[in-house]
């Protein structure tokens, strides 16, 4: 039987990491190997407690160990993904994801896995975004944006779908489009990425799609989870400013520069204006997705999957916190 897990690097309150953990854990994974960033003793004992959860408080005599503390958080999910590939094989696949990520798969993960080629090292797991409620909600299901492959039906489909910013985003994503990577545990020099993995310096070799499966991503799935990311986001994370444009125009602006242009113009105001024009379930971004064949809908009950694994927990509705795509 193929068995797969997850690791993620993780700095948010306990009750959000258990719902993600909780999550795959439905879905099937075998380990979850969760790196809390601020090192926190009291989450690592409540985390701990399950038996198919791997947890670690990367304190300082972890990173002592690893030559010190890399202050950029991408270089420490890249350090934690090798030190769990590097620990004693549980699964036979791993990927690295966010917090604020949830596999939605059509079948059982480990059924796609299993059903690969042996020459598949790498399998990816394509975004959708998800969109802040809003009127263009169904009951009882949460709405995602998804994009196209093909550039140019992903430009075309941009255009119809955010014809204000579609010179400036790809796919209308605020987020990576890239996707996240399973890899293949137990092979010797291969090294991962948060986005790809390199293997005698070949970039993600025999890499095929896991096409049964989406990444939800709550990236910006609400104004004031937007809002509180922000800053962090522009100065450190998804939107800073060393980052090139997501689109390919010629007059494309990074998300870091379109950004400080809708401050300079609007402030506050304005970068709320667009979350709601961009990434909230109004009936008209909905309906445009929908004829564009992008729009996704879906059950995701967080806190239902959290009880049932932790069901000492009592904290509040989970609003989760973001990760750092």
């Amino acid at each position: 039987m193929t068995r797969w897990g997850l690791v993620a690097t993780v700095r948010a309150p306990v009750d959000e990491i258990a719902a993600f953990a909780a999550w795959h854990l439905e879905l099937g994974a075998h380990r979850v190997h969760l790196y809390l960033d601020d090192a926190d003793a009291d989450q690592a004992a409540i985390l701990s407690a399950h038996p198919r959860l791997r947890v670690t408080a990367t304190d300082t005599r972890f990173w002592d160990r690893r030559g010190g503390r890399p202050d950029m958080h991408q270089v420490r999910q890249g350090a934690n993904m090798r030190h769990a590939l590097n620990r004693r094989a549980e699964t036979d696949w791993l990927a690295h994801i966010d917090v604020d990520e949830f596999l939605m798969p059509e079948s059982p993960v480990a059924d796609q896995l299993a059903a690969l080629p042996a020459s598949a090292l790498c399998a990816r797991v394509r975004p959708m975004e998800a969109l802040a409620p809003g009127a263009g909600d169904l009951p009882g299901l949460r709405s995602f944006k998804r994009l196209h492959l093909d550039q140019r039906a992903r430009a075309r489909a941009t255009r119809a779908c955010f014809p204000r910013w579609a010179d400036h985003l790809s796919g209308g994503f605020l987020s990576h489009v890239a996707g996240k990577l399973f890899v293949r545990t137990g092979i010797p020099g291969l090294r991962v990425r948060i986005h790809n993995a390199i293997l005698d310096g070949v970039q993600n070799p025999g890499e095929v799609a896991l096409a049964g499966t989406a990444l939800a991503h709550l990236h910006a799935d609400s104004w004031d989870r937007f809002h509180a990311a922000y800053r962090f986001r522009r100065d450190r994370g998804s939107y800073r400013a060393d980052l090139k444009p997501q689109a390919r125009g010629a007059g494309a602006l990074s998300l870091h520069d379109l950004f400080t242009r809708i401050e300079a113009e609007a402030g506050t105001a304005g970068l709320q204006a667009f979350h709601r024009e961009v990434a909230t379930a109004t009936p008209e971004l909905c309906a445009a997705l929908a004829a564009e064949g992008l729009l996704h809908r879906a059950a995701l009950d967080l806190d239902a999957a959290r009880l049932r694994h932790f069901p000492a927990s009592r904290g509040a509705p989970c609003g989760m916190q973001s990760g750092s795509d």
